[in-house]
């Protein structure tokens, strides 16, 4: 169970000593929260003694009454407001005093809470602040990680343009100061690796252009009905003359129509790069298989391959943006590292979900998930 520090600032031991007692056993739970939040006292009788206990440990929460001796607790917001705005204030006030209470919300307390007040009364002022309280804090450690991811993405993104413009530039130059030869022929494969490198570039492009679309809710989506199937060879058939280079067998298991309703271009997005890679992981004179079709429960599209196969550590983090495999047969592969965390985003969209299927050596089989009801009910009047 979690402690939160809670400072009672009241001239009157009986109010200081009942929210003790009334708090003392308390707890309250969330269910963004594991633990129960429990609430440890801390008491003050001045508003002077107040600040010298919130400079040496600030509390989570303060309990501030207005009228004490000395510094009014007016003053003791302020001071909170300038020196620790983390903290959460609530008044502690008379029904007489209620135009100061609402005074001192508009000036930063959370809330406030007329006395005498029953121990249901506090009781539920406590549990919503401390609520407020755990949110926020999740909601600036969120914003803080998402700084971080930020830096950390495009510090991947610059080292995957940094490698292959530093290659191309070479080549260049190589061909400027003619290391080679004076003959343009004679610079075939530089030409050849930069146009490569090009090509690469482009998709990692591509590719960062299609997660920023998904991400944001802003790319267009033409949902209606489509055969999962006819998306299924179009795909099998762009990646032909990369599967006949390595001796690549493709095949489309089944050509009975599966209507899902769906985007197309999703559909093409999620199958090119699931196939591509099946192509790209493959070993010579392997095999690449697609088959859609549907349960009483889902629509599936599998792929599968008589691949390399992806390791235990490699399938953990296998949807994260800019992961590869890395092994010694597939280091000569290129790619942008973000097809299959587009898939998952995809995938997502569609409450839908993709699974792996893997064994190093043998090959991996992805599925595609799609919950029912979709097109298909209608479609057999289900």
């Amino acid at each position: 169970m979690e402690l939160l520090d809670v400072l009672v600032v009241d001239d009157e031991p009986g109010i200081r000593s009942g929210v003790e007692r009334i708090l003392r056993n308390f707890t309250v739970s969330y269910p963004f929260l594991e633990d129960e939040i429990g609430f440890n006292i801390v008491e003050a009788e001045t508003g002077e003694a107040a600040i010298e206990i919130i400079q040496k440990q600030p509390p989570a929460i303060v309990l501030l009454d207005n009228k004490l001796p000395g510094i009014q607790g007016i003053e003791v917001l302020e001071y909170i407001n300038a020196n620790q705005p983390n903290i959460l204030v609530m008044m502690i006030t008379s029904y007489a005093s209620l135009e100061l209470a609402v005074k001192a919300t508009n000036i930063g307390a959370y809330d406030f809470v007329p006395k005498p007040f029953t121990p249901q009364e506090l009781k539920a002022s406590m549990e919503n602040i401390a609520k407020h309280f755990f949110l926020r804090q999740m909601t600036r450690k969120l914003h803080k990680e998402g700084k971080q991811v930020r830096f950390q993405f495009l510090t991947v993104l610059s080292h995957e343009l940094k490698s292959p413009l530093n290659a191309i530039e070479g080549y260049l130059r190589m061909m400027q100061e003619k290391q080679t030869g004076d003959k343009i022929d004679d610079y075939a494969e530089p030409i050849e690796r930069s146009l490569s490198r090009i090509q690469a570039m482009r998709n990692l492009i591509m590719d960062l252009l299609d997660l920023t679309h998904i991400e944001s809710g802003k790319r267009r989506r033409d949902l209606r009905e489509i055969d999962l199937v006819l998306v299924a060879k179009s795909a099998l058939d762009t990646m032909t003359p990369m599967a006949v280079q390595r001796d690549i067998t493709l095949e489309l298991v089944n050509d009975e129509p599966q209507p899902i309703f769906a985007d197309s271009d999703d559909m093409e997005i999620l199958l090119n790069n699931l196939i591509s890679n099946a192509v790209k992981y493959n070993v010579k004179g392997g095999w690449v298989k697609c088959e859609a079709g549907h349960t009483e429960s889902h629509i599936y599209c599998k792929v599968s391959d008589s691949g390399i196969g992806i390791n235990e550590e490699d399938l953990s983090k296998l949807f994260q943006e800019f992961t590869r495999i890395k092994n010694p047969q597939s280091k000569n592969v290129s790619g942008s590292g973000l097809g299959l965390s587009i898939v998952k985003k995809i995938m997502e969209l569609y409450s839908a979900e993709v699974k792996v299927e893997s064994k190093p050596g043998e090959g991996s089989t992805f599925t595609l998930l799609f919950p029912l009801p979709n097109s298909i009910i209608a479609n057999e009047g289900i």
